[in-house]
C-alpha cells in the first residue's frame, strides 16, 4: 500500500491542516480533465495527474501567479513532509506567487495562529506516516515549479475558451 493509500486509511480529518478530503464536485474551469483528488481547501485542489507520476499538484481557480495548475511535490511523501514542516497545505500552496521573505513571514503568522488540535494533528501525521520534517521548504518547492514543464497537463474545453487560447 502506498503512502497516500495509508493516508486516507488514517481516517484524519484533513481541514485542519489545510485539505479536506473530497472527490471533485464542482469542477473548476483550471482543474485538469484527468486530476485524481487528494483534497481541497476551498476552491484549490490537491491532486495527483497521470502523466506526471507521483508528483503532487495545485489547482486553484483564484491563482495569484501566472499559472493555475502548479507542481508542489515530487512525491506525496514529500508533499506531507512539506505540510508537517509548516504546520498546513495553505503555506505549501502559497509559494508559486511569493518571495522568500514573503514565504517566511507568512510562515511565521500562521505558526502564531496554530491551535493545539493543528499541533497535535501534524503530530500524528508525523507518527502514523513515520516522517520527518522536510528541510529547507520554499527551495523545494521552487526547484520543484522551476523545471516542471506545464505544456503536458490536460485541459477541459471551458480552460481554452475561458483564457482565449487554441486547444
Amino acid at each position: 500500500m502506498g503512502l497516500f493509500q495509508i493516508y486516507r486509511s488514517l481516517g484524519i480529518d484533513g481541514s485542519l491542516i489545510g485539505f479536506t478530503d473530497s472527490e471533485i464536485a464542482v469542477p473548476h474551469f483550471c482543474y485538469p480533465v484527468n486530476a485524481t483528488a487528494i483534497g481541497f481547501e476551498g476552491c484549490i485542489l490537491y491532486c495527483f495527474l497521470p502523466e506526471c507520476g507521483e508528483m503532487v499538484f495545485a489547482s486553484n481557480p483564484e491563482s495569484c501567479a501566472e499559472t493555475y495548475v502548479y507542481p508542489l511535490a515530487e512525491t506525496f511523501e514529500d508533499f506531507m513532509r512539506l505540510v508537517i514542516t509548516c504546520g498546513s497545505a495553505n503555506p505549501v500552496e502559497q509559494i508559486v506567487w511569493m518571495s522568500r521573505a514573503q514565504f517566511d513571514q507568512h510562515l511565521q503568522n500562521e505558526r502564531a495562529l496554530r491551535t493545539a488540535e493543528q499541533i497535535a494533528r501534524v503530530g500524528k501525521l508525523r507518527e502514523e506516516l513515520k516522517l520527518s520534517p522536510m528541510d529547507n521548504p520554499y527551495e523545494y518547492v521552487k526547484a520543484s515549479q522551476t523545471h516542471f514543464d506545464g505544456s503536458q497537463i490536460p485541459y477541459s474545453d471551458a480552460y481554452y475558451d475561458i483564457l482565449g487560447q487554441e486547444r
